[in-house]
């Protein structure tokens, strides 16, 4: 299968134990845990209504869509190709009548999509904005590992794109907790982290912050997420259990 433009090639995988088909590119960023993390920490009720900035493919947006049925999804995606891409996942999945990719760019702030707020608002950003903390990543990596605007701009497009009472649901780099909380904190609380460690000995790598707009509730630090053991096999049966969609992360 090919798509014009700058993905020439995809590939076809499935994820939540095959309930999900999702094409993404061979070559790039690839979804995996993270987005699968993503997914299963969102428990929006059916009726609600969910936005995902920088959806990609649509790999959290359609797993979201299989694990919380009844519920409304618009992914904003600011590449062109990627954006088709997801529409054609979008589709593939039958979730047509739920689920819309905005071409749009959280540069521009939600209210350039003349959008309602949403119920929840859920991002996996780019993990890095400073172009000298890395080596440059491959052309078709770039888009999803440098967030050209800053973290900022995304915790300020998911805090617009909530009601008051909405969530905001993000993974990021364990080291950019502080800064998350910083931005988030002037009109949104409540917070609730999940940190995610590669092995239980080993520092975690990732986290999964919940904050809810105007929340006024104490922080809590929830128990962790083991991805590995030593055991030899490749995860650990609570992280198996979430890629094939048998499990729920909530917060």
């Amino acid at each position: 299968m090919t798509v014009a433009g700058s993905i020439p090639v995809v590939r076809e995988d499935a994820l939540l134990g095959g309930r999900v088909r999702l094409a993404q590119p061979v070559r790039g960023y690839r979804a995996g845990m993270d987005a699968a993390v993503l997914a299963a920490s969102v428990a929006a009720r059916p009726g609600e209504r969910v936005i995902e900035a920088g959806c990609g493919p649509g790999a959290v947006l359609t797993q979201i869509a299989a694990r919380c049925p009844g519920v409304q999804l618009v992914g904003v995606e600011r590449e062109a190709e990627v954006a088709e891409l997801a529409r054609q996942n979008v589709e593939t999945n039958g979730l047509g009548d739920r689920a819309e990719i905005r071409s749009g760019d959280v540069a521009e702030g939600f209210r350039a999509l003349d959008l309602a707020p949403f119920d929840w608002a859920v991002s996996n950003p780019p993990f890095f904005d400073d172009p000298g903390s890395l080596r440059p990543p491959a052309p078709e990596r770039r888009a999803a590992w440098m967030a050209d605007d800053g973290l900022e701009a995304w915790t300020g497009f998911l805090l617009k794109a909530v009601r008051e009472g909405g969530r905001i649901v993000m993974i990021h780099r364990a080291e950019r907790l502080v800064d998350i909380l910083a931005l988030l904190s002037p009109k949104a609380g409540s917070f609730a982290i999940r940190p995610i460690h590669p092995f239980a000995d080993q520092q975690a790598k990732r986290v999964l912050v919940q904050a809810i707009k105007t929340g006024k509730a104490p922080l809590r630090l929830l128990p962790p997420l083991i991805l590995h053991d030593r055991e030899g096999a490749p995860h650990t049966a609570e992280a198996e259990s979430i890629l094939r969609g048998e499990a729920a992360l909530p917060f």
